[in-house]
């Protein structure tokens, strides 16, 4: 009796989610997915799992990676000591050989693998291919760390059109042939401009935004980009969490309709934010609600 009525639950579950379907199929998610929130090996197999299921329902995934942790453990390794000005990675020449090296290749193939293996139809790129994501340096303290001055969005969307789920490590280049670290967030948000995205997902480690950070009940599931100033302006959004915040207005600022801020190491967020009256995180949005 209980399988039936788990099976009845799952039914339910399923018709419940048909207007969520039907609002996102043949429509562009990007979902940048990153850092601590790649850390953990069985999350990582879900939100592949998770991106597949919404690509075979006919959503346009774009997935955009970071893999920060990859690239320390491979400088320390190498005897490079990882350091930080304001949060971005001092980027030297080695440097960001060694980000090229784990992002373009170790962390792009394997996520394409993962996406491959839950019966997706994936394509690994980097901001360098077909000059995706045009840089240049973005202050000589930090050595080779990109600031974008262009985003060339036709390969991704060649492949968006022929059915894959691009998958994009945030690696910029210039027109002399300079590789940069770019920040995923940034690169996220620009890419999800340039394809006037539906929504752009961004994978934290943390819940979302925080009233009191100390405080996961004062989770604020709402939030314009107005409302997002005012609260960096009082001194409510401050720290790491300034940057995030930055990139989703600029996303809104470039075309997306809304932007989500999730802890990626809650399982199935994904879903539970496309497929569910309820969501997951906060939602930053332009207008006045």
């Amino acid at each position: 009796m209980g399988n039936l009525f788990s099976n009845a639950q799952r039914a339910q579950v399923l018709t419940e989610a048909l207007p969520h379907i039907k609002r996102y199929t043949g429509k562009i998610v990007v979902v940048k997915y990153g850092g601590n929130a790649m850390v953990n090996e069985q999350i990582k197999q879900q939100v592949m799992e998770d991106i597949v299921l919404l690509w075979l329902i006919g959503v346009k995934i774009v997935l955009v990676h970071g893999g920060g942790p990859e690239i320390s453990e491979l400088m320390q390794k190498l005897g490079k000591k990882p350091e930080f000005v304001d949060g971005l990675r001092v980027t030297d020449k080695e440097t960001v050989d060694i980000v090229q090296m784990v992002l373009a290749g170790k962390v792009n193939k394997t996520l394409v693998n993962l996406l491959e293996m839950k019966g997706g139809k994936a394509m690994g790129i980097s901001g360098m291919d077909g000059c995706l994501i045009e840089s240049q340096m973005k202050d000589p303290r930090l050595g080779y760390v990109g600031k974008i001055t262009n985003i060339n969005i036709s390969p991704v969307e060649d492949l968006l059109e022929k059915g894959y789920i691009p998958v994009i490590s945030t690696v910029g280049c210039d027109r002399e042939g300079n590789a940069y670290n770019i920040n995923g967030d940034t690169a996220a948000a620009y890419v999800a401009g340039a394809l006037q995205a539906e929504r752009l997902i961004m994978m934290t480690d943390i819940e979302g935004l925080l009233r009191d950070k100390d405080d996961p009940t004062t989770l604020i599931p709402n939030i314009t980009v107005a409302e997002a100033n005012a609260l960096k302006a009082s001194g409510v959004i401050s720290g790491g969490m300034i940057p995030k915040i930055d990139c989703c207005i600029e996303a809104i600022e470039k075309g997306v309709q809304n932007v989500i801020i999730m802890d990626g190491r809650v399982p199935h967020s994904i879903l539970m934010e496309l497929l569910t009256d309820e969501g997951a995180g906060t939602m930053v949005t332009g207008g006045a609600r």
